[in-house]
Formats: C-alpha cells, sequence, structure tokens
C-alpha cells in the first residue's frame, strides 16, 4: 500500500512539474510584431508609434519590434527582410513608396509572414493580409468643406500635398477637388507636394508668396505642413489674411488652433488605429480570419472644440 501511495505521489508530482514547465513555456510565448514606418520626422507617426507601444504593452503576449524607413524605400525593403529574418509572426508597414509594396509583399508571402498596410494603401492590397486605416477621402473632404465654408465659398485656393507616390495623398487632394467643383466661384492657383514634411511645407509657402500668387487659403493633407506653411504666413506678415487648414489633429496643430493661427484640423483617432493596427496583426498571426478593408472614421475638430482634443493628450508622455 505504502508502495502504491509512493507511486503516486511522484506521478502527480511529475504531473505538476511537467504542467508548470508547459505553462511558463506558454507564458513567455509571446507574438512577435513588426512595425515599419515611412518616417518617424513626421510627428503623426511619432506619436501613432507611441500610441502602439503604449497598446502592445497592455497585452501581455505580444513583443512589438519596430524600424524607420526615413522616407527611403530600399531601407524599408531591408527592414521587412529584418523582420523576416527575426522570426516576427505579423509585419505593419505605411509604406514609403505605396507602388513598390509588391517587393515587400512578395518577401513576405515567401516565408508566410502576414503583412497589414497601415493608413497607407498598397497598389497591391490584395497581395496584403488587410488595410487598417482612416478614410483618406472623409478627410480631405470634412477639411475642404469647412475651409470652403470660411471663404464663403469663393475665391483663390492652393494645396498642399504629401509624398506624391501615395495613396492617402491622391485620395485627400482628389476629395478637395471634388468639394472645390461644387462653388464655382472658388478655383485652384496652385498646388504641389511637400513631401508631408513642416520644413518643406514652410519653404514652399515662401515660395508661393514670393511669386506674388493670391492665395485666400491652403488645403494641407496633413497637419506637419499646414505648420509650415503658417510659419511662413506669419513670418511675411500675413498671419489672418490666409485661412489654413490641416489633417491629424496632432498635440503640435491643436495649439496651433486653439491660438487661432490653424483654421481647422481633422482628427485620425491615433489610439484607435493603434489599437486596431496590433489587434489585426495578432488576429492573422494567429491564422484568424479578418476583414480585408478596416476604416477608422475621422471627427472634424475646429479651434471651438480645441481644448476638448487637447486635454485627451495631456496624460500621455511623449
Amino acid at each position: 500500500m505504502k508502495k502504491f501511495l509512493s507511486m503516486a505521489l511522484i506521478t502527480v508530482m511529475i504531473m505538476c512539474l511537467f504542467t508548470g514547465c508547459v505553462q511558463k513555456t506558454n507564458d513567455t510565448q509571446k507574438i512577435k510584431i513588426g512595425v515599419c514606418m515611412a518616417d518617424f520626422n513626421d510627428k503623426f507617426w511619432t506619436y501613432m508609434l507611441n500610441e502602439m507601444k503604449n497598446y502592445s504593452k497592455s497585452l501581455n503576449d505580444v513583443e512589438l519590434v519596430y524600424a524607420d524607413a526615413k522616407q527611403d524605400s530600399n531601407v524599408q525593403i531591408s527592414q521587412v527582410e529584418n523582420f523576416i529574418s527575426q522570426g516576427v509572426d505579423a509585419i505593419i508597414v505605411n509604406p514609403v513608396d505605396a507602388t513598390l509594396t509588391k517587393i515587400i509583399t512578395d518577401k513576405a508571402k515567401a516565408t508566410k509572414v502576414p503583412i497589414i498596410s497601415f493608413n497607407e494603401q498598397f497598389v497591391n492590397q490584395n497581395d496584403a493580409a488587410c488595410y487598417v486605416g482612416s478614410d483618406s477621402k472623409q478627410l480631405g473632404t470634412l477639411e475642404m468643406e469647412y475651409l470652403a465654408k470660411k471663404m464663403n465659398y469663393k475665391g483663390n485656393v492652393a494645396i498642399m500635398m504629401g509624398k506624391m507616390d501615395g495613396e492617402a495623398q491622391r485620395t485627400r487632394t482628389e476629395a478637395y477637388h471634388e468639394v472645390i467643383a461644387k462653388y464655382p466661384d472658388m478655383k485652384i492657383v496652385a498646388m504641389q507636394t511637400a513631401d508631408w514634411n513642416r520644413s518643406r511645407a514652410m519653404a514652399l509657402m515662401q515660395t508661393w508668396l514670393e511669386s506674388g500668387k493670391e492665395i485666400d487659403t491652403v488645403a494641407c493633407n496633413s497637419d506637419e505642413m499646414a505648420i509650415g506653411a503658417l510659419k511662413a504666413i506669419e513670418a511675411a506678415g500675413k498671419l489672418g489674411k490666409i485661412v489654413v487648414g490641416g489633417i491629424d489633429a496632432t498635440p503640435d496643430a491643436l495649439d496651433y488652433l486653439k491660438s487661432g493661427k490653424l483654421a481647422v484640423t481633422v482628427l485620425q483617432d491615433q489610439p484607435g488605429l493603434a489599437q486596431s493596427a496590433i489587434e489585426t496583426a495578432v488576429k492573422v498571426a494567429n491564422g484568424e480570419n479578418v476583414e480585408k478593408t478596416i476604416l477608422l472614421q475621422n471627427e472634424l475638430v475646429t479651434p471651438e472644440d480645441a481644448d476638448k482634443y487637447i486635454d485627451k493628450w495631456k496624460n500621455k508622455k511623449y
């Protein structure tokens, strides 16, 4: 009897040890997600990455690795290759050049690593597991309709665009054109790219002002470019004479909005986008089916609303 009890006890101990070992292995096994951003010089993406890092920390089973392509497609392709060699389970990509994304998806397909396009659709979007992002047409429409109203539906419009090879730039700009076409007394007098960059936007705005063009409003594809345009306008002593709008509702832009320098911005829900991208990456890494397109809605933000949105950023340590 004693021998039987001893054997039973040993068996139970072995089972407990085995179960403990398995549990430990499961606890330490995390889903590894690679995040490849086009350019952290754009503050929108710096804030976005911080949101992604914060959310992933709240998940015990997710490890986040990330890289900055610095607006270089070749660098981004190398970074994706590096993520694959690290054994990531899924990759989130905000592309530098949406026309070159087939190279990225081909490399990922060869190793069966799912790719999620993020806030900028690929030209070969069907080769990605899905798209997570904002509705770019809605962003452009909300901004331009507000600017048109501020102009009393008449006057000259300058359009400052993002990087020319991207879906976001194209779709937002198309939305501007559609709105302007509705109002016969509004016309486009200038349209050029500033590559989503504040300094380039400032230089471009200076060029437009020095050319003598009569500009009543500047519609910008992003807040970073809107801030650059405003800096040039202020330096030229024309603040308050030219209406400027942007997109993103970044903390910097909200300060400009509250001061009255920026007329309007449109919120891209960075916490929502970050959470949705991570959640989707986890699902596809686990082999779950997801929607091919996941769009988050946007909100118009005016000077009257600025404090409400500023308060949302106050507790974020960026």
